[in-house]
């Protein structure tokens, strides 16, 4: 009996351990990228390198702004982003109601042609969309960074699931006091599916702000650059400068961390719950 005792307190704590150094090998390359980025020229050339900074200076962040048009490149990233993130739980939510609730003809068929829509990379579409977007006029515009991927299969599959384990008795008590499908999705669906929602919100923002392939095939003026194709060039034309490249890195990625961390509670939430009940 006191083995077993024994046992079941180390276990715990060998994961912790393990956990933890995880998370500081994770951490290194944010915490040396943001070190770099407020050093001076000389310490970041100093051999051997080091995490200490001895006179801090905030010159990278200034040329950053000074040289290139950052700001312009952050409001483009947050609009895309943005404006993509809340057309998916708005298209993804409605969607994943339909799937899930409402009887009609092939329903399960379509549903499983969308799921296997899943297996197709996505790289096998960039010459297709990008044909598409040029015979609409929409090249070098934020109709071609916002359209197309205004709502995925993944989130209409991650809303169906989750909306499945609703009671159907909750919203036939809900038409009969008159209560309309829209209303229904609105008072009913929405306010029960708001951890998938935050799930799908993470997921989503933060695929489109790290996204660079799309943005770089449809995307050919300076001013309609997101971030990612920003630090692209920002290595490209300033590689020397070291400290300004990273400044670059840590506001791109400054942003990330923030949503996440926001949303921690809802994103685990809502990961747990969509696996249990789907």
């Amino acid at each position: 009996m006191r083995n077993i005792k024994l046992q079941n307190s180390i276990l715990p704590m060998i994961v912790y351990v393990l956990l933890i150094l995880g998370a500081i090998l994770m951490a290194i390359p944010y915490v040396w990228m943001f070190v770099t980025s407020v050093k001076p020229i000389e310490e970041i050339q100093s051999y051997p390198p080091s995490f200490l900074v001895k006179n801090p200076t905030l010159l990278a962040y200034r040329e950053l702004f000074r040289l290139i048009p950052m700001l312009r490149y952050i409001w483009n990233s947050v609009f895309v982003a943005g404006t993509v993130t809340i057309a998916n739980l708005f298209f993804c939510s409605l969607a994943g109601f339909v799937f899930a609730k409402h009887r009609f003809l092939g329903r399960d068929k379509i549903f499983l042609i969308l799921l296997g829509s899943l297996m197709i990379p996505w790289q096998v579409n960039l010459i297709s969309g990008f044909m598409l977007m040029k015979k609409l006029g929409w090249l070098n515009s934020y109709n071609a960074l916002i359209v197309p991927v205004m709502a995925g299969v993944f989130g209409v599959f991650l809303c169906r699931q989750f909306i499945m384990s609703i009671s159907d008795d909750l919203l036939d008590a809900a038409k009969i006091d008159g209560c309309g499908v829209f209303t229904i999705y609105r008072l009913i669906i929405l306010p029960l599916i708001k951890p998938v929602l935050a799930t799908l919100a993470i997921f989503t923002f933060l695929q489109q702000w790290n996204n660079f392939i799309w943005p770089l095939i449809v995307i050919s003026s300076s001013d309609m650059r997101t971030l990612p194709l920003a630090l692209s060039v920002l290595n490209g034309q300033f590689g020397t400068k070291f400290a300004m490249v990273m400044a670059g890195a840590v506001v791109t990625t400054t942003p990330m961390l923030i949503v996440f961390l926001v949303f921690q509670k809802y994103f685990i939430k809502g990961i747990a719950l969509t696996g249990i009940k789907g």
